[in-house]
């Protein structure tokens, strides 16, 4: 019914990268205004609502904090069930919005700056981890290199445009694989294999188009989370797939996946959806008051939970 956004890329840019405690102070300043926004967006009171849903985990404590923190203020003043929300459940749960008639089971890729993982969605409230990184996250990674070569932040966005006017097989940066019966990630090496080479290039007194590594790098980290996406759901014997996170805006990583499908069927979210968000929490929040996964005031912010766990 309502969606609103209180973004803190701006400030966050000139560190190139998100800052803890700033990040904190910006949700505690923000959450208050973004509420009343949301409830006359949409048209409704607080006596509207059925429940309260927040997010607790996983993440930066201080900023999950103050969401939990005001969730269980509203939940106990206003008598409503409170429900708890994991984060890369909600991602998930984004696709739902716009896709009714996707349901589990299905597999689903989530990527973004903190988050690496592929998940078998076998209810609406029931998840397994087939695979996830053993070091950066992808969206980490795009992060990284973007400020390597000069980008700015956040690197996702910069680095999916940039791409448009590079060649793709300009560098082949090194894929790693944990075997045909892995679907884990490594991108860290890919990372180092980057700045190696811009390394040996300034060395050696060279240039090199910023387009191209860009482009290279980018087929390379797309690459292998398509690769593990599709071949994930074929020994699982889903027929869906689906991809969410701030990556799964990436445009290279959406028609990538459109070629390796098969006669499997694609779901993603639009940009918006991909990145945090209000509706995808409301979304998932729904499904677990279904279920009857109500929280107490006990409720805390966890800064690393699985997405197997409640």
């Amino acid at each position: 019914m309502s969606n609103i956004i209180s973004t803190q890329i701006k400030t966050h840019r000139k560190y190139g990268g998100v800052v803890p405690e700033i990040a904190s102070r910006k949700h505690l300043e923000a959450i208050s205004g973004v509420i009343e926004e949301s409830l006359l967006a949409a048209n409704v009171t607080f006596d509207d609502l059925d429940a309260l849903a927040v997010t607790y985990a996983p993440g930066l404590v201080g900023a999950l904090l103050v969401g939990v923190s005001t969730a269980k203020a509203l939940a106990f003043s206003l008598h409503k069930p409170l429900v708890g929300v994991h984060h890369i459940r909600a991602h998930i749960c984004a696709n739902y919005i716009e896709h009714k008639d996707l349901e589990p089971p299905f597999v689903c890729l989530v990527a973004s700056g903190g988050h690496s993982h592929i998940i078998l969605a076998e209810s609406y409230t029931k998840y397994k981890i087939l695979g996830q990184t053993r070091d950066d996250a992808a969206g980490e990674a795009f992060d990284k290199v973007a400020r390597v070569i000069g980008l700015g932040y956040p690197g996702g966005p910069v680095i999916d445009k940039e791409a448009k006017n590079g060649n793709p097989d300009f560098v082949a940066f090194k894929q790693v694989s944990f075997g045909k019966d892995s679907f884990d990630f490594s991108f860290s090496g890919i990372k180092t294999g980057v700045i190696n080479y811009l390394h040996n290039l300034e060395q050696k007194g060279e240039t090199y188009n910023r387009a191209d590594i860009a482009a290279s790098f980018q087929k390379s980290v797309v690459e292998v989370l398509s690769k593990n996406l599709v071949a994930a759901a074929k020994k699982y014997g889903v027929d869906k797939i689906a991809i969410a996170g701030g990556v799964a805006a990436n445009s290279a990583l959406r028609s990538e996946l459109e070629k390796r499908k098969e006669n499997l069927k694609l779901y993603y979210p639009s940009p918006i959806l991909c990145t945090d968000n209000a509706a995808m929490t409301a979304c998932c929040g729904y499904y677990e008051f279904l279920n009857g996964n109500f929280k107490d005031m006990t409720l805390n912010a966890i800064p690393y939970l699985s997405v197997e766990q409640n």
